[in-house]
């Protein structure tokens, strides 16, 4: 494959990613709404469209009207690049998620993801450990304390449980003997699903996750009742949708990720020996892969208008005292495993 044909390829892969995680996000927005209606004996949206269905382009179509306030004692370059750190940070970490095995198109091996990278797993950690600036940045350059204070909060939270993360994501480095996606997907063969080796390390990560997006019960950095509306409080139009839309595609990619670590990624168990045609099987895979995404994007929704939120101390107790050496008796049971059993 000439350097043309890459280029060709990774531009389209791309466009249809980003087209795939814009929709997605607008109807996870619905659809969160929906289903909190559900959880407490409500409608939710059912006026604008089918069942309420166009709501979301009612809602970016209010956003885009609406005015752009600014405070005068902000940091305007800082204000305006928070934001744009947020997308940037939410859009860049989809690059190396597969949603499905390496194809072969006109002769051409093609792999189901933007880009097939050696250090895919670090890449993502890397990436998604900037987010944390975005937040700080707009709680700072606002100059309002109820903002910093909500940046404050989330650098310290984000900080803490992106270590806990980390070391779960070594027991799954371990056993796969690679940091590529592909293949932690490919060592997930069968039922070797790595949520039922090391299920440790997937709870520990699972409840990173729900930390490292500021979902409830650990969305203290934009907590209403301490905060007023936390480090967005003054953004408003399309700046703070900026934020909106990079919660929603942070809450996909978390999910992505563990459905790629833990679940098996794209995998069914044992479907090769149903000898299905080829076009079939990846079809199938591609539909696995949304299915477990879209089951996990359900549990987050659930949580969140369940469990009631926790205490700052309470957050941080959990993060160091539980969550950390939690993280590090799942590295050791893996080695354990290796060593004992050869997995």
């Amino acid at each position: 494959m000439g350097i043309l044909e890459l280029a060709i390829i990774t531009i389209v892969k791309i466009l249809i990613v980003l087209t795939l995680v814009l929709l997605t996000v607008a109807y996870l927005v619905y659809f969160e709404r929906k289903i909190s209606a559900w959880i407490q004996n409500r409608i939710g949206p059912n006026r604008v469209g089918y069942l309420g269905l166009l709501q979301p382009f009612a809602d970016v179509l209010k956003l885009l009207l609406k005015e752009d306030i600014v405070p005068t004692v902000s940091n305007h370059p800082l204000h305006a690049l928070a934001p744009m750190i947020a997308l940037f940070v939410a859009f860049s970490t989809y690059a190396v998620i597969p949603m499905g095995p390496t194809i072969t198109l006109f002769g051409w091996q093609i792999p189901l993801a933007v880009a097939d990278i050696n250090m895919g797993i670090l890449y993502v950690l890397a990436i998604t450990s900037l987010g944390v600036y975005a937040i700080t940045f707009a709680g700072w350059s606002s100059g309002s304390k109820y903002s910093l204070l909500g940046g404050i909060r989330s650098s310290a939270q984000m900080i803490s449980y992106e270590i806990s993360m980390g070391f779960s994501v070594g027991g799954v480095v371990l056993l796969a003997s690679s940091l590529r996606p592909i293949a932690i997907v490919e060592a997930q063969s069968g039922l070797m699903w790595n949520a039922f080796i090391q299920p440790i390390g997937f709870i520990t990560f699972l409840v990173a996750a729900f930390a490292e997006t500021n979902r409830l019960p650990f969305d203290l950095p934009e907590a209403e009742p301490e905060l007023v509306g936390g480090y967005h409080t003054e953004y408003s139009s399309m700046k703070f949708a900026a934020f909106f839309l990079a919660e929603y595609a942070n809450m996909i990619i978390s999910s992505a990720l563990i459905v790629t670590l833990y679940l098996g990624g794209w995998q069914i168990p044992f479907i090769e020996r149903l000898n299905l045609p080829v076009g079939l099987t990846v079809a199938l895979q591609v539909g696995a892969f949304c299915f477990k995404l879209a089951v996990l994007l359900f549990f987050f929704i659930w949580v969140r208008w369940s469990i009631p939120r926790f205490r700052y101390d309470q957050l941080m107790s959990l993060g160091w005292k539980v969550m950390f050496p939690l993280s590090l008796l799942n590295i050791i049971w893996v080695a354990i495993l290796i060593m004992v059993f050869k997995i």
